[in-house]
């Protein structure tokens, strides 16, 4: 147990980001107040946790959330927006890591999260801009090869939505010189990540759940038969805790805290570029991230604006000025570009595990837990989401893989984690730009 105060979202107000300023309307949900009893409480209101509260209450458990912030303040509400299949860690490490049989099962749901987006679109009208198709951009011959070889590891698990580009083919992707090629996958896609959050924590309510905002977690008893948790006006006990917090969680659960790394990444927005001119930089309208360890990705809005990202920052802090930082890789890409408005420009925070796997598991009998996405949490996110609530209806098997999976600690722990962290995007950034 630990009753440490977490204030993280300042007032809880969204970051000043495109998606806050072009959200969906949404009520304010009240803060939790006094004591409450739950069958289901789920911390976090971002992907993982608004995912596994709408299965179980699909499933028709009274399920109540509790959010610090508002819903989708975290990563959930301010990221790149990009539907990409698969974990950071490739089926080739989590083969040679675990075994056959578990690359075996990963492959089997890599593409789950992104269906599961698509049916949570359709079946609740959430209107967040949701668009097919993700490119992945190699700027040199050994970028192409890495490449073509996750094209043919793919196609020997049977996943068969991708398709090899060549520098031409590239181009009625991106109008850039910097490519060698590429590679599309016609299943992922990308959307406007906040309203997505806002229309799942909707089709949450419609179901019969429970959301407040504005209430930071601040004690966890997970050892109890029936866990609590408080906030500074309230408490619930529950039959059952999801801990959806991510980056976010921070001291509240320290168990979980060591497992991960809070990161930064940067997004910036140009002004409005007109349907012609962003037609002519991205004639097939996707979204697009090459393979470089520290690696660019972008997309056009629905409104015709680029949103360019990029860029780490281990620990979580803030860079000084992310327009600098980002607009040097924006104008490499697209030099026709220079001299553009950038309108909006922000940060957030993902969860890095060390291995790149997401972790799940269990702590005591009654508390779940989910995190560690490493910067593949759109879609990784729901398909977790959707195994938690499979495990609390009580059927374990694709929870027991993930939970069995070894989880590898930072070397030096949490006061060396970020010094390492940050030598080894170095080496791997020389190496990018050398080549090799």
């Amino acid at each position: 147990m630990t009753d440490k105060t977490h204030p993280y979202a300042g007032d809880g107000r969204h970051t000043d980001s495109y998606y806050a300023a072009s959200a969906n309307p949404a009520p304010l949900r009240p803060e939790l107040e006094g004591a409450v009893e739950a069958d289901i409480c789920v911390v976090g209101a971002g992907f993982s946790g608004l995912s596994a509260a709408l299965h179980l209450a699909e499933k028709g458990y009274s399920v109540t959330v509790v959010e610090g912030a508002r819903i989708g303040w975290g990563a959930s509400g301010r990221n790149g927006g990009q539907v990409v299949n698969g974990l950071n860690a490739s089926l080739d490490v989590i083969e040679s890591r675990y075994g056959q049989d578990t690359a075996n099962f990963v492959a089997g749901l890599v593409m789950e999260g992104g269906d599961i987006i698509r049916e949570r679109v359709a079946t609740y009208d959430i209107q967040c801009d949701l668009k097919p198709g993700n490119v992945f951009a190699g700027l040199t011959g050994k970028h192409m090869q890495e490449l073509e070889a996750r094209w043919k590891l793919w196609r020997s698990y049977g996943i068969e939505s991708q398709e090899m580009l060549s520098r031409e083919q590239m181009r009625e992707h991106a109008a850039s010189d910097l490519y060698a090629g590429g590679m599309i996958d016609h299943k992922g896609g990308h959307l406007h990540p906040l309203n997505l959050a806002l229309g799942e924590a909707a089709a949450v309510e419609k179901m019969g759940g429970t959301i407040y905002e504005m209430s930071p977690v601040n004690f966890v008893d997970t050892e109890a038969t029936r866990p609590v948790i408080r906030t500074a006006k309230g408490q619930i006990t529950a039959k059952t805790l999801v801990l959806c917090g991510n980056a976010y969680l921070g001291h509240v659960v320290p168990t979980l805290e060591r497992r991960v790394m809070p990161v930064s990444t940067q997004v910036m927005a140009t002004e409005p570029l007109g349907e012609a001119k962003a037609r002519e930089l991205m004639p097939s309208d996707v979204c697009i991230e090459d393979v470089r360890y520290i690696l660019d990705y972008y997309r056009m809005s629905a409104d015709n604006r680029l949103l360019f990202g990029g860029g780490t920052v281990y620990g979580g802090a803030d860079p000084k000025d992310i327009k600098a930082k980002l607009w040097k890789n924006l104008e490499k890409v697209f030099p026709q570009l220079k001299g553009t408005k950038i309108d909006y420009a922000w940060s957030g925070n993902f969860a890095l595990s060390f291995s790149r796997v997401p972790q799940m598991g269990r702590i005591g009998q009654n508390t779940y837990f989910a995190h560690g996405y490493s910067g593949h949490g759109v879609t990784g996110s729901h398909t977790f989401g959707r195994i938690l609530s499979e495990a609390i209806n009580g059927d374990l098997t694709r929870f027991d893989t993930f939970a069995k999976l070894p989880w590898i600690p930072f070397p030096g722990g949490r006061t060396f984690r970020v010094p390492y962290s940050v030598a080894g995007s170095w080496w791997y950034a020389l190496r990018d730009r050398l080549g090799v």
